[in-house]
């Protein structure tokens, strides 16, 4: 019986070469040209697109290693939607956040009716458990894509006046896809869109801790313990891939 090759075979560049750009690209403000000028001052020649090569093979895979051992989401969803610009033409990005600020899934669309809405329920519903409350704007698409899915039935919906958007969850979320879209100057392709998206966020979030409510010594402390969980993921040869 023949071993699964390793998922780093045929690459020049060893395994924490290739985790650690990927990881850098996702976790901070960074262009592919930016993580190639930092490779080259610790003594890696490589060029921006072995880099862009890098994130597009294994981040969908090291999304879902962080995926798995995050802790159980919570039972409160929190959606909202962001519209972007792709190569000019408007596309609806719907979002989805637990009680805890914890991004659970996005999904890009062209629409923001009842059935855009309606097909995010679902999404979400086959990968999460179904939650105890709802918690959105007073868009209409909402409470009509719920009506029709038995799941939601008897789960309570709450409904955040557009005055007081603050106290919805997801409206905050959006503000790293926000500034990672300025640094792209603007998104382009919808499915490498989606598929960055997917995966930005919860690599983002293993590593962006809540450091105003955490001592310095709790956060050093922490981090150290994810940087430490993720060479082990990365360069330990990961198995498994998002969805």
């Amino acid at each position: 019986m023949k071993n699964n090759p390793s998922p780093y075979h045929g690459f020049r560049f060893p395994a924490a070469v290739i985790s650690c750009a990927v990881r850098w690209y996702h976790r901070f403000n960074l262009s592919l040209r930016d993580i190639e000028e930092l490779l080259l001052e610790r003594g890696v020649v490589v060029s921006y697109e072995s880099v862009r090569n890098w994130c597009d093979r294994f981040d969908a895979m090291f999304a879902y290693q962080v995926k798995v051992v995050r802790p159980r989401p919570g039972t409160t969803w929190h959606l909202d939607e962001l519209f972007v610009k792709l190569r000019g033409k408007p596309y609806v990005l719907w979002r989805a956040v637990d009680q805890h600020g914890v991004e659970l899934d996005v999904l890009l669309q062209k629409r923001r009716d009842k059935t855009a809405a309606r097909r995010f329920f679902r999404r979400m519903l086959r990968s999460h458990p179904v939650p105890r409350k709802i918690v959105t704007h007073q868009l209409r698409s909402y409470p009509a894509a719920k009506a029709e899915l038995p799941q939601l039935a008897d789960v309570k919906h709450v409904f955040v006046k557009a005055s007081a958007r603050v106290n919805n969850r997801a409206e905050n979320s959006h503000q790293p896809t926000r500034r990672r879209e300025r640094q792209m100057q603007g998104f382009r392709d919808p499915r490498r869109t989606q598929r960055f998206l997917s995966n930005f966020g919860p690599i983002r979030q293993h590593f962006a801790l809540p450091r105003h409510r955490m001592s310095a010594g709790d956060h050093r402390s922490q981090l150290r313990a994810r940087l430490a969980s993720w060479f082990q993921w990365t360069v330990a040869e990961p198995t498994g891939i998002a969805r």
